[in-house]
C-alpha cells in the first residue's frame, strides 16, 4: 500500500507571513494525521521562509506517524537531522535561493558525498532517500551510495499529463522498475495532484510513498483539510 505524506510547508508559509502562531503548524500536522495521512514531511531552508528547524524538534516530539524531513544536506541540516532523528530523510539538491526543488541528484557525480552522509543518517538508525530525476542511471546511483530509497522527482509528470498521460509516465515506469530491480524502496513527489495522482500509482503501484504539499494544502482551501486528506487517501486505493 502507498502511504500518502503530506508536506506542510505551505502551511507554515502562512503562518510566517503575519508572524505569531496563527495557522499552529503543529495543530495542522496533528489534524492531519487524524484524518488518515501515514506520515508529515517538511522542508526546511537556510532562510527559514517556511518551515523552522524548532518546527521540526516540535513535529519529532508530537506527531505519530512519520516524520519525513527534506533537505539540501548542508552543515546545519544534517546537524538538525541528527539531533530530530526522523523516521525518514530526504536529500535535495536545492540551492538556498531556489523556490523549490527543481532537480534531482547527479548520484554518479556526487557518489562519494552521498555515500558519505548516507552513513552518517544510517549510523542513527534514519531511512534514506535520494532525490532524483527519472533516469535509471541516477536510480542505480543511488543505490550505490547505500541509499534505502529514492524519490522520483514527478514534475514533468505533472506538467505534461495534460498532453498525453501515457508519455507522461513512460520515463517515470522505466525508472520505477530500475528501482525495483536494484533493491531500492520508491518514493515520489513534486506537483502531484487529485488529477494525476491516480494515473500514476494505478502505473507504478509499489511506490512506497508519495510526499504531496502545495497541490494539497491549496486543494484544502477549497475542500477542508478532513476530506481533502480522504481524497488523496481514495487516488492511492
Amino acid at each position: 500500500m502507498t502511504k500518502l505524506s503530506v508536506n506542510i510547508n505551505k502551511i507554515a508559509v502562512i503562518r510566517n507571513s503575519r508572524g505569531g502562531n496563527c495557522p499552529d503548524v503543529l495543530q495542522a500536522a496533528l489534524r492531519i494525521e487524524e484524518f488518515g495521512a501515514d506520515g508529515i514531511t517538511v522542508h526546511p531552508r537556510p532562510d527559514a521562509r517556511h518551515i523552522r528547524y524548532e518546527d521540526v524538534r516540535a513535529l519529532k516530539r508530537a506527531i505519530r506517524t512519520e516524520l519525513n524531513v527534506e533537505g539540501n544536506p548542508i552543515g546545519s541540516f544534517v546537524d538538525l537531522v541528527l539531533e530530530v532523528v526522523p523516521a525518514q530523510v530526504t536529500l535535495v539538491p536545492d540551492a538556498p535561493d531556489a523556490l523549490t526543488s527543481n532537480a534531482g541528484w547527479d548520484t554518479i557525480r556526487h557518489r562519494e558525498f552521498l555515500t558519505e552522509i548516507t552513513a552518517r543518517f544510517h549510523e542513527k538508525g534514519i531511512r534514506v532517500s535520494i532525490f532524483v530525476d527519472p533516469d535509471p542511471a541516477m536510480v542505480a546511483g543511488a543505490k550505490a551510495c547505500g541509499a534505502d530509497r529514492v524519490e522520483l522527482y514527478t514534475e514533468s509528470y505533472a506538467r505534461l499529463y495534460p498532453e498525453g498521460r501515457e508519455a507522461a509516465i513512460a520515463p517515470f515506469v522505466a525508472a520505477a522498475e530500475e528501482a525495483r530491480r536494484q533493491g531500492l524502496g520508491l518514493n515520489a513527489g513534486h506537483d502531484l495532484s487529485l488529477e494525476n495522482l491516480a494515473y500514476y500509482h494505478e502505473c507504478i503501484p509499489w511506490t512506497d510513498e508519495v510526499s504531496i504539499g502545495h497541490a494539497l494544502i491549496s486543494d484544502a482551501l477549497y475542500l477542508g483539510l478532513e476530506q481533502t486528506v480522504q481524497r488523496y487517501q481514495d487516488q492511492l486505493k
